[in-house]
């Protein structure tokens, strides 16, 4: 038996070229069966096919078109970004210069817990989060210097997306405060939040009720004592609201309490010079989670915790003497263990650091106003539709709406009527003690032409 190409070597280029070609023609040859955003036939007919396409799972003997017929089958199985009426959740389409990153790092297949696995890409990720960081925390403003030289900068951690963000954003507030330390958030926060307390073994959680879908200030239990954590939102799931982040700040400040911000969706917005203002008071946070998998047209993962103080991060370091043992630190090979809470890990720093370098500020500030502006257009569709009614104008690019006069039920009929016929792929929340359909853009090809489809679409499926 010959052995199979190696995709890394001398001759991984030439055996790389025709699988290439194989998977972009199996892509195309998935989509176009697929006709639309999503699968039609609901998850019974989804699984027929793929069970067809994959057949025994360990045959004896290999079949050298896995590739094409698995492909083609998860792209005809696939719910699309790319497609306008694929607009459910914070589910990004990739774009193609980071997609194209990714192969690389496939290829290579560093690892980042030690820098004999990974030299090149760990000083990549040490210098791209640094930035990121000091973009999130500017003390002192961009370009004043002296940030670098400060016992106290600002720094991130590459994570999975948020839920690991969060985890060890509380982590660290466990470690920092001692272990009696209590989250404090909204009823709006996100459910990675109390899971990651539960999961650290801290005291239960306070919830506090937000009726108006973002934490009240003055809400805050001024009876707690102790050591605790304020957990905001830049960005819910459900509507994309923003909490309001200084006065949270400032309650913060006044009750030594530690203070994280979740914005993992709207993160993105401080790309933008028209919408970063709608972060004021994010440099204040102790701990911020981004996603740019999210407002940053990664492919997934591209999570990030940025920290205001980096020595906060020695929580975190283990010792392990195959990878980081003392004399080779001592000797000057840098220490990755302590830069994760996984061991094996890509770098998925390399898409994001030719994103921003290929795009620029200006680039990506540029998509995320388009995708602000089409919600803000689609918002104004649906309150000039005498067929529909909307919840709230947007705060970033997530709308909610649903069909005038229709019951909760009806409502939910719609949304899984559209994702069984695969015409559309739309999202649900509730909000003011009633369910709606949820459209979140994050597709910045969408046009005003599918905006007004979409809503012909709802309008069409719902029973009168």
């Amino acid at each position: 038996m010959n052995t199979p190409p190696l995709a890394s070597g001398p001759e991984g280029p030439s055996s790389l070229r025709p699988l290439l070609d194989t998977v972009l023609e199996a892509l195309g040859e998935g989509a176009r069966a697929r006709g639309g955003p999503l699968p039609a036939g609901g998850p019974g007919a989804v699984a027929d096919r793929v069970r067809d396409a994959l057949g025994d799972v360990l045959p004896d003997d290999g079949d050298p078109d896995a590739l094409r017929h698995l492909v083609r089958a998860l792209a005809e199985g696939a719910a699309d970004p790319a497609d306008p009426l694929c607009a459910a959740h914070l589910h990004c389409p990739p774009l193609a210069v980071a997609a194209a990153a990714d192969l690389a790092v496939s290829v290579l297949n560093p690892s980042m817990d030690s820098w004999d696995q990974a030299p090149a890409a760990s000083e990549l990720e040490a210098q791209v989060t640094r930035a990121l960081a000091n973009d999130v925390y500017l003390d002192p403003p961009r370009g004043a210097g002296n940030c670098a030289t400060s016992p106290h900068r600002p720094d991130a951690l590459i994570t999975t997306g948020g839920t690991e963000s969060n985890q060890l954003a509380l982590l660290l507030a466990r470690e920092t405060m001692g272990p009696g330390v209590r989250l404090v958030c909204g009823g709006n926060a996100h459910h990675s939040l109390p899971k990651a307390a539960w999961l650290l073994g801290m005291p239960a959680p306070v919830i506090v009720p937000t009726p108006d879908g973002t934490l009240d200030p003055a809400a805050l239990d001024t009876t707690l004592h102790g050591p605790l954590v304020i957990a905001a939102t830049a960005g819910t799931t459900d509507a994309g609201l923003i909490d309001p982040l200084p006065e949270i700040a400032d309650w913060c400040a006044q009750r030594g309490a530690r203070l994280h911000i979740d914005a993992a969706y709207g993160g993105g917005l401080l790309f933008s010079s028209r919408h970063r203002d709608r972060l004021t008071g994010i440099d204040t946070a102790d701990t911020v989670t981004l996603d740019l998998h999210k407002l940053g047209w990664q492919p997934v993962a591209a999570g990030l915790l940025a920290v205001r103080d980096k020595n906060d991060l020695a929580a975190l370091h283990q010792r392990a003497d195959y990878l980081n043992a003392d004399d080779d630190t001592e000797a000057g090979l840098p220490d990755l263990l302590g830069r994760s809470l996984r061991t094996t890990r890509r770098p998925d720093i390399l898409k994001i650091a030719v994103t921003l370098k290929t795009l620029g500020r200006t680039g990506i500030g540029a998509l995320v106003d388009q995708v602000c502006e089409r919600a803000q257009e689609f918002a104004q569709l649906v309150h000039d539709h005498p067929g529909c009614e909307l919840h709230e104008p947007p705060t970033i690019s997530t709308v909610l709406f649903r069909p005038a006069g229709a019951t909760d039920d009806a409502v939910a009929a719609v949304r899984r009527k559209l994702l069984t016929d695969g015409r559309a792929v739309l999202g649900r929340a509730r909000a003011a003690n009633r369910l709606w359909l949820k459209v979140t853009l994050l597709n910045p090809t969408t046009r005003p032409a599918d905006l007004a489809g979409l809503l012909k679409l709802v309008e069409g499926t719902t029973p009168r």
